[in-house]
């Protein structure tokens, strides 16, 4: 059987900028950053990073409430990015066989103001009676892949990988496999997530955060930076709606690129820090799919979080690879880490790059690390064609991601 070749239809995004496409790609265009410092975070005692990068919940009721009952703050934002995907896709469900619609949509875990809530409510007393009947519905691992079908009404294949911050990657890989082997015929992918302190703090616990810019939040996260000293979280959720590239060709629909490469693949020799020699091979592979050389990719789209260990491993596997002629950015210094969001949100904001013709450099990027040097790092912004775009995720476990995406000729 041959393989179906798959397109990206369709974007729509939520992000710390606001709701839209447009309102990322603005952000970005600005140079400006959406981090703040965080009202509250103060009474968590131990927690040293107080700044995040949030979103405005705007429109939450144009959701119907029987359905927006179940949704936590991650699942509203899947709901509003379903809709502008959809809607950027040209796709109306009222036309398709909703038994070959899906959606797959990563996370790092369920809600987690809803988590914190149930135990907040149920203890000390561990008092059960006190939670409400759709609380777990908003907890659960899956419920932004649940509410979205829920709230389209969809029957096809619905999954939400959970590998932390490589989520929307594997959501998207996993996408593509669906469609490419001819089980469904459209697939809303990527990842949501939402900021709460108690996330900051998981990786405060490791000494993982930004901790040196509470007072000065906007100049915070620096990936690649000298001064460099953590990562910073932020929310929101990004999807994209796969199809076929013949069936999208037959309905004249704008294909934004092919996704010719995935590799996911795992370090497998420590939990929390990233590894340079396996990220060489997930790279390699991925380009290997895809059937390129590294020269011929125009624009990589760095992990990059800004954690000290993290960046440097990543910009000797990119010097590994592709030396130091192809353009590397980090877009996490403008909206922080979106973790189980991030892989999405940022491809999406690539492919409109590679439609404007334009790359948005890493914001905070005033003086390159020693240990980061090597690679093309894009400190103002580039114009000029991009024909092959690769994105990179990685994710506590050791688990590694890279997309290859090409302009589809003609």
């Amino acid at each position: 059987m041959a393989l179906k070749r798959v397109v990206i239809t369709g974007l729509g995004v939520v992000s710390p900028f606001g709701n839209g496409v447009a309102a990322l790609m603005s952000g970005l265009a600005a140079g400006r950053s959406a981090v703040r410092r965080m009202a509250g975070w103060e009474e968590y005692v131990g927690l040293q990073s107080l700044v995040g990068a949030p979103v405005e919940m705007i429109d939450e009721k144009r959701i119907p409430r029987q359905k927006r009952r179940s949704m936590g703050r991650m699942s509203i934002f899947a709901a509003q990015a379903a809709d502008e995907a959809l809607l950027d896709a040209g796709l109306d469900l009222a036309g398709e066989d909703r038994w070959r619609v899906g959606c797959v949509i990563g996370s790092t875990m369920g809600s987690a103001k809803s988590i914190n809530d149930a135990f907040e409510l149920m203890l000390p007393d561990k008092d059960l009676g006190r939670l409400n009947s759709t609380q777990f519905f908003q907890c659960m691992s899956h419920t932004a892949a649940v509410n979205v079908a829920q709230y389209l009404e969809i029957n096809g294949t619905i999954m939400a990988p959970a590998a932390a911050c490589a989520s929307a990657l594997h959501a998207i890989g996993t996408g593509r496999d669906l469609i490419r082997l001819g089980r469904q015929d459209v697939l809303l992918c990527g990842g949501a997530e939402e900021l709460h302190p108690t996330v900051t703090g998981s990786f405060d616990i490791l000494m993982a955060t930004s901790a040196g810019y509470n007072d000065r939040p906007e100049l915070t996260p620096r990936p690649f930076d000298r001064d460099r000293d953590g990562l910073v979280c932020g929310e929101g959720c990004a999807l994209v709606v796969l199809e076929d590239y013949d069936r999208a060709v037959r309905r004249g629909a704008k294909i934004y690129a092919e996704i010719t490469g995935f590799c996911t693949n795992a370090n497998g020799l420590h939990v929390s820090q990233s590894n340079r020699e396996s990220m060489v091979v997930c790279m390699r592979q991925a380009l290997a799919e895809a059937g390129i050389a590294p020269a011929e990719v125009d624009y990589i789209n760095a992990h990059a979080t800004a954690t000290l260990q993290g960046d440097q491993e990543e910009a000797e596997a990119i010097r590994d690879v592709f030396g130091a002629g192809v353009p590397v950015s980090s877009l996490k210094g403008y909206f922080g880490h979106t973790l189980g969001a991030s892989g999405s949100i940022e491809l999406a904001a690539a492919l409109k790059m590679m439609e404007n013709g334009l790359i948005h450099p890493t914001l905070h990027l005033d003086n390159v690390a020693d240990d980061c040097a090597g690679i093309r790092h894009v400190t103002a912004p580039i114009k000029g064609e991009l024909r092959t775009i690769v994105k990179n995720g990685f994710a506590f476990g050791g688990i590694n991601a890279t997309l290859v995406c090409r302009k589809v000729a003609g």
